[in-house]
């Protein structure tokens, strides 16, 4: 069975001219270790490329799941992607599983029993699964976010003591007749998937994994996050279809599907990576045949889990060693603002660029606009302020076209289903931009000003 489990260069200073005084290096001053890619000459933008291509590889040699492992790396780790990004942590899945199999071959990582959908009304039976994940999941958190930071307040000599007292209270666990929660635990998911627990015995396994995989990280001898969170699903999933076909024996759901389908509800709700979870269970099993039950479970996990443990583990942990790192399901549930939000209703008047000047002048009169649209042919947009074209009639310009005095210099133009952020890059260089209708840029949809925008992003987003 397998196991589990930057710097950029800094800029020139005057330090580093010839004629600076050298500082001393004191003897007993460690000297950091060259880093590889500080060695290549990376980029900064590459340099945060390596942790997480390194992790894609290591969890698809792991658990012989690649795509699942990019899934991850992309929706955990990155939190974006582009072709760059994407390339390079695909080909390191890629290479890390075919060595893997190379040396292990190419088999699933589970021996999973014959599962199928039959019916409809299974989903149910699903669902009841995925709000007991969330639960699990909710107490597993909960539980290492506790007793994390109380244990490291403690005296700094109960740091030496802690690991030994968490060792020993698993192994009594293991002791008094529950080897199983000890180590990875993949052959003992296997035994459940194939019936050979009875429910109650899974579920006391369940709970003992939470309390042993709580005590290992509280206690400061972190083993892994995704070999217990599978092995709680398993025994969880397995307990909890033996509960429902005791109460409906008409259920034909095996306990192998419900511990397949558990191992994919608490890594959603647990780790909160609902689409990795998916590709999880169908890559370690190579069943796809229950796609449609793992998707409902995982679902109806991820979101009731969400509401009772807003924050996610790995950012609880972090935030509680002094890192505040961007929390991606954060970022991905901010409400973005887009050029919509901030746009104004289209100007009175919009002057043509094949108009005589005196046609344009004799619109604007009366209003008390300083700056003003004017619409190009054969496309595109630029402005004219009052000043201008008071001068322009002064200089006996009146029989000229504006397309003939204005610059070929156009005005950028925005689209209202934009980020309001494109519009930051215009707002310092230009008065007016204009809001165009994605169809035909030709048709004025709004504008927006530097002042529309600033006051935008100073109103509170929810009010609205």
């Amino acid at each position: 069975m397998r196991s589990e489990n930057s710097s950029a260069p800094r800029s020139p200073s005057v330090l580093d001219s010839p004629s600076a005084p050298k500082i001393p290096r004191s003897r007993s001053e460690p000297r950091s270790p060259p880093h590889f890619g500080r060695r290549l000459e990376l980029s900064r933008e590459k340099l945060r490329l390596l942790a997480p291509v390194g992790a894609a590889a290591g969890l698809a040699a792991a658990f012989n799941a690649p795509v699942s492992a990019v899934l991850f790396v992309i929706e955990e780790v990155i939190g974006r992607w582009s072709a760059g990004i994407l390339g390079s942590v695909v080909l390191s899945a890629i290479s890390s599983v075919v060595v893997m199999r190379w040396f292990l071959g190419a088999d699933a990582l589970f021996r999973i029993p014959i599962t199928a959908f039959v019916h409809p009304a299974e989903l149910i039976a699903y669902a009841g699964l995925g709000m007991a994940g969330a639960l699990a999941a909710a107490m597993f958190s909960r539980a290492i976010g506790f007793f994390r930071p109380r244990l490291r307040a403690l005296p700094r000599w109960t740091q030496y003591c802690q690991p030994a007292a968490a060792g020993l209270l698993v192994g009594l666990m293991g002791w008094f007749g529950f080897p199983q929660i000890m180590g990875a635990g993949y052959e003992f998911m296997d035994q459940a998937m194939h019936d050979q627990f009875t429910w109650k015995t899974l579920a006391v396994l369940a709970g003992l994994k939470i309390i042993a995989t709580t005590l290992s990280f509280v206690s400061g001898t972190p083993g892994g996050m995704f070999a217990p969170t599978l092995f709680v699903g398993a025994m969880l999933g397995g307990a909890i279809g033996g509960v429902e076909r005791h109460f409906f024996p008409l259920l034909t759901i095996s306990t192998g599907t419900y511990a397949l389908v558990g191992m994919g509800v608490l890594f959603a709700a647990f780790l909160r990576a609902p689409m990795t979870s998916v590709f999880m269970v169908l890559e370690v099993s190579g069943n796809y045949s229950i796609v449609v039950p793992v998707i409902i479970a995982n679902t109806v996990g991820y979101l009731i889990s969400r509401s009772l443990q807003p924050v996610p583990i790995f950012d609880v942990l972090t935030r509680q060693d002094g890192l505040i790192l961007p929390s991606l399901e954060e970022q991905r549930e901010e409400i973005v603002l887009r050029v919509e939000d901030a746009m104004q209703p289209v100007p009175a008047v919009v002057l043509d660029g094949d108009a005589p000047i005196a046609q344009a002048e004799l619109r604007v009169h009366d209003l008390t606009d300083r700056i003003f649209l004017v619409r190009m042919n054969p496309s595109g947009w630029t402005s004219i302020t009052r000043d201008v074209l008071d001068r322009l009639m002064k200089e006996g310009k009146s029989d000229l076209t504006l397309t003939s005095v204005l610059p070929t210099q156009r005005l950028p133009y925005l689209y209202p289903d934009l980020p309001l952020d494109s519009a930051l890059r215009h707002v310092s260089h230009y008065e007016l931009i204009p809001v165009v209708n994605r169809a035909d840029s030709r048709e004025l949809e709004a504008v927006v000003t530097r002042d529309h925008v600033l006051a935008r992003y100073q109103a509170d987003p929810i009010a609205d």
